[in-house]
């Protein structure tokens, strides 16, 4: 395979946030271990290393305590910025949970007035993303949830919650921004217990809202390991579901507080079956790395992290195109997908006669329990592509 396969280039829809590689190693244990990097040397960088877009919250572009005089130079040198690199803008979010006001949640806060200040923050994030050019508007409710179940009725949570995101569609319908808004699943961190934990739960949230075409989700392979869960398990049911609209892409060892950790650096072999679903499924979304250098680097450290959360995809998308192609890989696989259906993949639909048949049908149950699956073969053929002797 050529070293260009492995080079990252805009059509490959690589995006970071300006938070992820503008993190400056700050920690609850230690104090920042990087100066911070501007808004436009982010933009310029991360389009000479090939990436396609920049993600942003609202404030980390414009500071909380900026005047309308402020962020107007400050949103039209980065718009200039863009303009000079190419680069995009495909997804903004608001930041609901740094400033003090929001430690009871946001949308979800006991307080009602802090629930009209996140629907204020947030519109004129969404006018802000708009005037970048952004389609995709995220939701990470990383303040909405408990400590205690004693604080509050999480039915009546779930209400304000609802509530937030319809009047938001409605206001994205009557500006006319065409937004499509992607929920952000995690189980916990910073509060006790966060609402909607996971994609399941976010996608049957979704189904109560008055715009649910509006809605759909951004999953993080981090939160879903930090509860022990199978990410590539939960996307595929997002991608079944037609609500996956954004994705983000780290690594992250289970159990642990969230590390935010380079793109494949802990799990290669669960990041290449992520690829490959993706890839296989020609999903045409933004590949979003949310995600930091460790705190042990300095500012080339940074852009070394970047390059590499790049690299990597484009090494496990290579992996998987080789994997599609392996002739006895899919002979096993060919196997799996025919197996007890005379050689053709079978899916059952109801109908009454179907069903009769089927009560009736003589299986030969000997030969189904005693029938292995050669899963341990395939397993070991991935295996052996992923570390480069096959």
């Amino acid at each position: 395979m050529s070293e260009n396969a492995y080079t990252p280039r805009p059509e490959h829809h690589f995006t970071f946030g300006l938070w992820t590689v503008g993190n400056v190693g700050r920690d609850p244990f230690g104090e920042p271990v990087r100066s911070p990097i501007s808004p436009v040397r982010i933009v310029e960088k991360l389009a000479e290393l090939g990436a396609y877009g920049v993600n942003l919250h609202d404030e980390d572009l414009v500071p909380r305590e900026a005047t309308p005089q402020e962020r107007d130079r400050i949103v039209r040198e980065f718009r200039d910025a863009l303009a000079k690199s190419g680069l995009k803008v495909p997804m903004a979010t608001t930041n609901l949970f740094t400033d003090p006001a929001f430690r009871d949640g946001a949308f979800t806060s006991n307080d009602a007035r802090v629930r009209r200040y996140a629907l204020q923050k947030t519109m004129r994030s969404m006018d802000l993303g708009k005037e970048l050019g952004a389609e995709v508007y995220v939701f990470w409710g990383g303040r909405e949830g408990t400590e205690t179940n004693a604080a509050k009725d999480p039915r009546e949570a779930m209400k304000w919650f609802r509530d937030a995101l319809d009047f938001l569609c409605e206001y994205s319908i009557a500006q006319g921004y065409g937004y499509r808004f992607a929920l952000e699943p995690k189980p916990n961190e910073p509060r006790g217990d966060i609402y909607l934990p996971t994609i399941g739960h976010a996608l049957a949230f979704i189904t109560t809202l008055a715009h649910p075409a509006m809605v759909g989700l951004n999953p993080e392979v981090a939160h879903d390991t930090m509860a022990g869960l199978d990410f590539a398990h939960g996307v595929a049911q997002a991608l079944d579901a037609g609500k996956l609209f954004h994705i983000d892409l780290n690594d992250q060892k289970p159990g642990r507080y969230d590390q935010d950790f380079r793109f494949g650096a802990v799990d290669p072999k669960g990041a290449f079956f992520l690829v490959k679903l993706l890839e296989d499924a020609k999903w045409n979304g933004m590949r979003h790395f949310d995600a930091h250098a460790y705190r042990t680097e300095d500012e080339r450290g940074v852009w070394d992290f970047a390059a590499g959360c790049m690299r990597t995809y484009l090494i496990l998308k290579e992996k998987a195109a080789r994997w599609n192609a392996d002739r006895e890989i899919q002979q096993l696989v060919g196997a799996l997908r025919s197996r007890g259906s005379d050689g053709r993949a079978e899916r059952l639909t109801f109908s009454k006669e179907r069903a009769e048949q089927l009560k009736s049908q003589p299986l030969d149950l000997a030969a189904i329990r005693s029938e292995g699956y050669a899963y341990e073969r395939l397993d070991q053929l991935t295996m052996e592509i992923l570390l480069g002797v096959r």
